[in-house]
């Protein structure tokens, strides 16, 4: 028998509202889905660069607990010292005056000299390529007597191997009045000097602005040395602080 019109549309309204009863729990379960996705992605955005800033600083803590001749490669990971005969000294030329070294990266040569700007300052020891100082005035700096720790972007892009620059320029902090901690690790970019590279094989260098021995004041004997390394070693730069040190320079009394 034929249902009456009534409930025909009854029927009709009853299969209405379990289609929408039925879109509207789809929607929930999609709406649920997006949100738990969603807050995965959030805690994944923020837990990623945590874990990462954690980490290296636990990498730099395991690093700064070592003695300096403890702390990454060996001496063996470095080149022989080579030098060269330097020039420049009291050559000053005007802030903003681009200087062509040539060397990678420069021991000696014309420099900046401007109070705040060149040399740079004594407190700092470790700087990245967001916030380093100019060549032409770290060049000054190696002019009083500082050893320059120099790494390139394969180190600054290694975690631990930056962890371990970080430790060896922290040896040099906590002073403000010894001259031997004339120190500063910087990055050798690919802008400095239109993008000359160190020698192959080599990713840190040690450079430092010799007057040919203490107390020497003969500017004709005047040396830049040089050291280059496949990764950072704090033994290395030991011995060569030992054999070139902060006095062993045209102004060693000049922070």
């Amino acid at each position: 028998m034929a249902k009456s019109g009534k409930s025909a549309k009854s029927d009709r309204q009853a299969v209405v509202e379990q289609m929408r009863k039925q879109q509207q729990s789809a929607e929930r379960r999609r709406s649920s889905i997006i949100v738990v996705v969603c807050v995965a992605v959030a805690l994944a955005i923020v837990a990623v660069p945590a874990y990462t800033i954690i980490k290296n600083k636990l990498d730099e803590r395991k690093y700064t607990s070592k003695a300096l001749d403890q702390i990454g490669a060996p001496a063996s990971a470095c080149q022989d010292i080579v030098t060269k005969k330097a020039d420049g000294n009291q050559n000053h030329v005007p802030v903003g005056t681009p200087v062509d070294y040539t060397t990678a990266p420069p021991a000696f040569g014309p420099h900046w000299n401007e109070a705040g700007v060149a040399p740079a300052p004594f407190a700092r020891k470790f700087y990245t390529a967001k916030d380093r100082p100019e060549l032409e005035a770290l060049v000054h700096n190696l002019e009083h007597g500082y050893t320059i720790l120099w790494y390139d972007a394969s180190v600054a892009d290694d975690a631990d191997q930056l962890s371990q620059v970080k430790a060896i320029a922290a040896k040099f902090e906590d002073s403000s009045d010894s001259f031997r901690d004339k120190f500063i690790a910087a990055p050798w970019t690919s802008d400095d000097e239109g993008g000359k590279a160190f020698p192959d094989g080599a990713h840190v260098a040690l450079t430092h602005w010799s007057a040919g021995g203490t107390g020497e004041t003969d500017q004709a004997k005047q040396l830049g040395a040089f050291q280059y390394c496949s990764a950072p070693s704090g033994a290395a730069l030991q011995t060569f602080m030992e054999k070139y040190p902060f006095s062993d320079t045209p102004e060693p009394n000049a922070m």
